[in-house]
């Protein structure tokens, strides 16, 4: 049966072991599809976005408190935080959805927020991905993505609407309906959706969210893939640091309403402006104490405290991979430990280790089968310069 002709005929998009083996393989979706070909999508004229000191809030309180931050041209910008913390409100002051309070948005060199002016939606040549995608129910497919060429002539539109399903790896779909699709199908139809007039941003709220955590990894891919391509300058949304990780150029992480730390993710992980910002992108451990004689004390050993006060209060913290456990060796180097508990999680295990002289759990976490199975007593060490100080 066609199914171009009869959408009925398409797949529901439940998937089946195969389908998923393909889709873990990295040769498509649950269904096995690709993506189609490379370097065939069209590249878009890239803008620069800029944020100046945006506050905002909806009657409750300040949900954005004098936000300045940056994408630029061809870059992705991972917005990054928990739930509240003002993420999607920047996105939506991007979209021109919402007016800032205060402050200025500036797309190039055009400002197009703020100081009295205020460019709509449509004119700012962006681009939206929502988190439920957003799709009209009552159109095909490829009317969902030609939806948004207006002004261009009906042949022209259907010509570059098939051709960015394609690219998608969804062009024998182009006459089935939304609620057909499953949710990874429905994301590349809405990536399609966006990209197709060739916006200079592409702005995307939590897009993979509502994916399985296999599919995720494949159509997160896909997607990366096609910005890259297109050379589209991106603006993503998410609460996962992992995907920030993944897909960012930059990441702005954020928290009630205010903007953290902005850089690469390498900065971020490895220097952390804070507390909060370490511990955002991984499982620590903590040890309160006080800075004596410029070093500070804990149960895996003393450290400089370089920056903070005599006497001052200070959280040590020593990332779960950098605590180093060992065999016992009376000979060894570190503190004689004993695991209190060990679970395999993979490539990994977890373990929970007590030290001598405290009372507290340490966690660490090994890599499996580094450890003899049933062994009770280890030696225990923090990599060199693996802890952060910070103050209070």
């Amino acid at each position: 049966m066609d199914t171009k002709a009869d959408p009925s005929a398409i797949p529901s998009g439940r998937g089946k072991a195969v389908d998923e083996a393909a889709q873990v393989a990295g040769l498509g979706d649950r269904h096995g599809r690709g993506w189609g070909p490379r370097n065939t999508a069209g590249v878009a004229i890239a803008s620069s976005m800029r944020f100046e000191r945006i506050c905002h809030d909806y009657g409750k309180g300040a949900v954005l408190d004098d936000v300045s931050v940056a994408v630029e041209a061809g870059e992705v910008l991972c917005l990054l935080g928990p739930s509240g913390s003002g993420k999607t409100t920047l996105l939506r002051i991007a979209a021109g959805i919402d007016m800032p309070v205060s402050g200025t948005v500036w797309i190039d060199r055009k400002r197009v927020a703020g100081d009295g002016v205020f460019v709509p939606p449509e004119k700012r040549g962006v681009g939206l991905v929502f988190q439920d995608y957003a799709l009209f129910p009552h159109l095909t497919i490829e009317q969902n993505v030609r939806f948004g060429l207006t002004g261009v002539e009906r042949n022209t539109a259907r010509e570059q609407a098939r051709h960015m399903l394609s690219r998608v790896g969804m062009e024998e779909y182009a006459n089935a309906w939304p609620h057909q699709l499953s949710g990874g199908e429905q994301q590349r139809v809405a990536l399609a959706r966006a990209l197709a007039p060739r916006p200079g941003i592409l702005l995307m709220d939590e897009p993979f969210s509502g994916l399985d955590s296999r599919l995720r990894d494949s159509v997160r891919e896909g997607t990366l893939g096609l910005l890259r391509e297109t050379r589209a300058t991106a603006i993503i949304v998410t609460h996962d640091p992992e995907e920030a990780l993944r897909v960012g150029d930059r990441i702005a992480l954020m928290r009630d309403g205010c903007l953290v730390q902005h850089g690469t993710g390498e900065e971020l992980f490895y220097s952390p402006v804070n507390l909060f910002a370490a511990s955002f992108f991984t499982e620590l451990n903590r040890f309160a104490t006080r800075v004596v004689g410029g070093r500070v004390e804990t149960p895996l050993g003393g450290f400089e405290a370089p920056g903070l006060s005599e006497g001052a209060r200070a959280t040590v913290c020593v990332r779960l991979p950098d605590i180093v456990v060992e065999p016992w060796s009376a000979k060894g180097e570190g503190l004689a430990g004993r695991i209190a508990g060990r679970r395999f999680v993979g490539i990994a295990e977890l373990l929970e280790l007590f030290v001598e002289g405290y009372e507290e759990p340490v966690r660490a976490r090994a890599r499996a089968g580094t450890l003899p199975p049933g062994i009770s007593d280890v030696r225990v060490r923090v990599g060199a310069g693996a802890q952060m100080v910070f103050p209070g």
